[in-house]
């Protein structure tokens, strides 16, 4: 499942009225607290408060990287609403972690068919409220490497779309409002040297979660995620960055559960949606270099598609993006940066994102 209502929100002006607090504590180091306007291609402008914590969960603790959680709450001129909580926690020496989503988003969105040749004339408005939550709780085995237990709950319903239209023509599992819950593993390995913006290092997961009616699921599917990101110093503090992403399902799966391409963190430039369908491959990369002290910039490309199969891909129609951006450093130390990108897809897709920490 792509947690998909934090990215969605892309930050564009952050007025200069921030709280930043540094206490000498466990449980807070560093507290970013400010209002924002904020634009994006899926919602317009919106407007609301961003909150972001850094600290450690213990003194002592000099080798776990710093913990971090942050809070949304935006109403954009589109009528959405999105609430939502995202961190992830290091317990001592890193033996655990903890990462968790929950959200609640009131959201019209926009809907062009499955398929990877879905045209932009198809495009249908739609609105639904969801609540979800997400949590994955990992346990170090060996230096690096970590096994994990994931829970995944997503509550569809209030679903209104254009009777006759493409939900009906489709037959959309889920059209009128579900609920799932998944139960699942993971294996990782993760040698990045930061959390939030990494200069070194590899990260490699892939996560298996299982959705049953046996504990609840009004439907039977399975989603198998596999994440490799690789990140290489180059001279003078200038840093490559790749991602390969595989999102793929197999089952009965609902409208809000199937592979999303888009957004603010994978191929940027298309709306979040514009290709749905059960499975998703992307790969995208990243050059990032210093500009002037607090602020850098980067230059992104990526590439990919959707496909109903595994094996539904192909060299001749994959989708592309590419762009570039600033980073703003609001706390040098920590490397939490504020980003704004612009990313350009193919025919009309394009736009602006902005928001705290890197894409990948």
């Amino acid at each position: 499942m792509i947690f998909r209502f934090f990215g969605a929100f892309s930050v564009v002006f952050a007025l200069n009225t921030g709280i930043y607090a540094q206490k000498d504590s466990l449980k807070a180091k560093h507290l970013l607290i400010f209002p924002v306007i904020a634009r994006s291609i899926e919602t317009g402008w919106s407007f609301g408060t961003v909150g972001s914590s850094t600290f450690r969960l213990s003194k002592r603790d000099t080798i776990s990287r710093t913990s971090n959680l942050q809070l949304l709450l935006l109403y954009s001129t589109k009528k959405q609403l999105v609430t939502a909580i995202n961190g992830s926690q290091y317990f001592d020496k890193e033996k655990y972690i903890l990462n968790e989503q929950v959200s609640f988003s009131s959201y019209p969105d926009k809907f062009w068919g499955l398929g990877k040749n879905s045209p932009d004339i198809n495009e249908e408005a739609y609105k639904f409220k969801q609540f979800y939550v997400y949590l994955h709780l990992l346990r170090k085995i060996a230096p690096r490497f970590f096994v994990g237990l994931l829970f995944e709950t997503q509550k569809v319903w209030d679903i209104h779309y254009v009777p006759g239209g493409l939900f009906d023509q489709q037959k959309l599992t889920g059209k009128e409002g579900y609920h799932v819950s998944g139960l699942g593993s993971s294996l990782t390995y993760d040698k990045r040297n930061n959390a939030f913006a990494p200069d070194n290092g590899l990260f490699c997961q892939l996560s298996f979660n299982h959705f049953d009616k046996f504990w609840g699921s009004d439907f039977n599917y399975t989603n198998v995620v596999f994440d490799l990101r690789k990140y290489i110093p180059v001279f003078h503090n200038k840093v490559l960055a790749f991602q390969l992403y595989s999102f793929n399902n197999t089952g009965e799966v609902p409208i809000r559960s199937q592979a999303s391409f888009g957004g603010a963190s994978r191929m940027r430039g298309y709306y979040d949606g514009r290709y749905k369908d059960k499975n998703m491959l992307i790969f995208q990369g990243e050059y990032r270099f210093p500009v002037y002290r607090r602020i850098s910039a980067v230059a992104f490309g990526g590439g990919g598609n959707v496909g109903s199969t595994f094996t539904d891909y192909s060299l001749t129609d994959l989708k592309f993006s590419y762009g570039g951006g600033l980073r703003i450093a609001l706390d040098k130390k920590e490397k939490l940066n504020m980003r704004l990108d612009y990313g350009i897809g193919q025919g009309k897709n394009n736009g602006f994102y902005l928001q705290l920490g890197e894409a990948f």
